[in-house]
């Protein structure tokens, strides 16, 4: 990314290759995952946090560990690995990661599916903890589409929840999102909603957060887990307390609160469902890196199901 803006700001460059610090892990990339966080830090809507022009994109990658620096079991090297490479770094031939983050990969689990798999499914585990969901409870996943929307479907579903609604924009993505798991499919605005709902998991944000909350059951909760479509306005919360009596609850999630043990477990389990096939990795389509731009205005457009993944 040389410069904030749009997908155009994007390019191949050529830098130093990195190394493998003390408690890292040097991986030959074989899959990066394109998240909306990815977009949004290219925008430059981050560079309040520290984001800055020149940033090298890419939260997580999947490959084979090819060095290991100090401090770091050289039984990692040659085995295949997901990997998460914290603010950026990923989309390069080669990145590097923490090793007490990196995830073996079962033999039958490739790197594209890792990719589509690995922060989606532990955010999506995570969220729903986060908002206490319940066997027998409705949830709403509002922006359903991609991956982190995908896997809070299939999570839900098969945690039992009584209902589990999606918001998409057409009728085919709502049949996909069905398969998957979904009971009833909503337009953007959460409209055609049979009922309230007990938890909204959000992976949208943006100026339309307050009008969710009228749709929530009593007690219900919103838990607002990305924000691909900005910031919510300034004053949401007096929704919520126009709605006093509903007792609701609003939060946010960050996986980055949760102790790596707990998202190693939860990433490993998921995995290994995904190579029984018991979890469905929905990628939209498998671009070269230097098509990187490519795929953020694929993204943008509104096109992907799933999620774009890159190949060096």
């Amino acid at each position: 990314m040389q410069e904030f803006g749009g997908p155009e700001g994007m390019a191949v460059v050529a830098l130093p290759a990195p190394v493998a610090a003390r408690s890292q892990v040097l991986v030959d990339v074989e899959a990066i995952g394109v998240g909306g966080v990815d977009a949004v830090i290219r925008r430059g809507d981050l560079a309040a946090y520290g984001f800055r022009e020149g940033h090298v994109l890419g939260g997580e990658v999947a490959g084979v560990v090819a060095a290991v620096g100090d401090g770091v079991d050289p039984a990692w090297i040659g085995r295949r690995v997901w990997a998460p490479t914290g603010t950026g770094g990923g989309y390069a031939e080669r990145a590097v990661a923490s090793a007490d983050e990196v995830v073996p990969l079962p033999g039958r689990l490739s790197a594209v599916d890792a990719v589509a798999l690995g922060s989606a499914g532990v955010v999506a585990h995570f969220g729903l903890a986060h908002a206490r969901f319940a066997a027998g409870e409705s949830v709403l996943v509002r922006g359903a589409a991609g991956s982190l929307g995908i896997m809070t479907v299939q999570l839900a579903a098969r945690s039992g929840a009584g209902v589990v609604a999606v918001t998409t924009s057409s009728a085919a993505r709502g049949e996909r999102l069905r398969a998957l798991g979904a009971t009833h499919v909503l337009n953007r605005a959460g409209e055609g909603s049979p009922a309230g709902f007990d938890v909204i998991i959000d992976v949208v944000a943006g100026p339309d957060v307050p009008s969710f909350f009228d749709v929530l059951n009593p007690n219900g909760r919103l838990v607002v887990v990305g924000a691909v479509g900005g910031q919510p306005p300034a004053d949401f919360g007096a929704r919520v307390m126009v709605l006093f009596q509903k007792s609701l609850s609003f939060s946010t999630f960050s996986a980055n609160t949760v102790p790596n043990d707990d998202k190693r477990a939860v990433r490993t389990a998921q995995f290994a469902e995904a190579a029984r096939g018991d979890l469905t990795a929905v990628v939209h389509e498998v671009l070269p890196l230097a098509q990187a731009a490519s795929a953020h205005r694929r993204m943008e457009a509104g096109e992907v199901f799933g999620r774009v993944v890159l190949t060096p």
